[in-house]
């Protein structure tokens, strides 16, 4: 059973979402949430699997309440809900500790099987999709990044772990990764576990956002 906390200022939208995962009987809503610092006290006394988070929000925005849940090492996953062409701050949300996002509009199916896999710790987003949607995001989040961590932690890396990092950086898939290296897929996916543990990232995601800080992966010009 996947537990759920509900995140989101409109109480309509809660409810939508209460009654879709009241209809699944893999999952069970824990508790809900109309802004963010409610988020955060409720993660820490309900633990849920999966955060399902709003990002606009008054007072404590999404943002800043996963940045929290992350950082207080909370077992919780958090799954972004957005409406993406009005969002600009997803990339934000995904640097933050998001474990994914999709949009508010997704269908059913595609919101329950996305809480299925950021509960088992996979990324909900398909490294290519994830690849368009940092491409966009990463022309709107001019900020400096502080990359004297992420850069000791490269370096813990082996050759050709750096090499997985950058395709996944790219957007590759496994399969595409097996590929153009020419070894099992099942090689590729322990190079990806072992670059996950090294380099600190809860997912593929996390691992995406990384090469990006880096310069190992850069968005598309023009």
């Amino acid at each position: 059973m996947t537990t759920v906390l509900i995140v989101d200022d409109q109480s309509l939208q809660r409810y939508a979402f209460r009654i879709l995962l009241e209809s699944a009987p893999e999952v069970t809503m824990v508790g809900e949430a109309a802004h963010g610092s409610e988020a955060v006290r409720l993660t820490a006394e309900l633990r849920p699997d999966v955060v399902l988070m709003d990002i606009r929000m008054p007072g404590m925005d999404g943002i800043e309440a996963t940045r929290r849940i992350v950082a207080a090492g909370d077992r919780s996953r958090i799954l972004v809900l957005t409406t993406f062409d009005l969002d600009e701050y997803v990339h934000a949300a995904l640097r933050a500790g998001a474990s994914g996002f999709l949009l508010k509009d997704v269908r059913p199916e595609e919101l329950l099987a996305g809480i299925r896999a950021v509960a088992v710790g996979d990324a909900v987003i398909a490294p290519a999709l994830t690849r368009r949607i940092l491409d966009e995001y990463a022309q709107h989040v001019p900020q400096p990044v502080d990359t004297t961590a992420q850069e000791a932690r490269l370096r813990g890396l082996t050759e050709r772990e750096r090499e997985i990092l950058v395709a996944i950086g790219k957007g590759w898939t496994n399969g595409e990764i097996s590929a153009h290296f020419v070894v099992a897929e099942s090689t590729v996916k322990s190079h990806v576990r072992s670059i996950l543990a090294k380099i600190g990232a809860r997912d593929r995601i996390q691992a995406v956002i990384f090469a990006y800080d880096l310069g190992l992966a850069r968005p598309k010009s023009g």
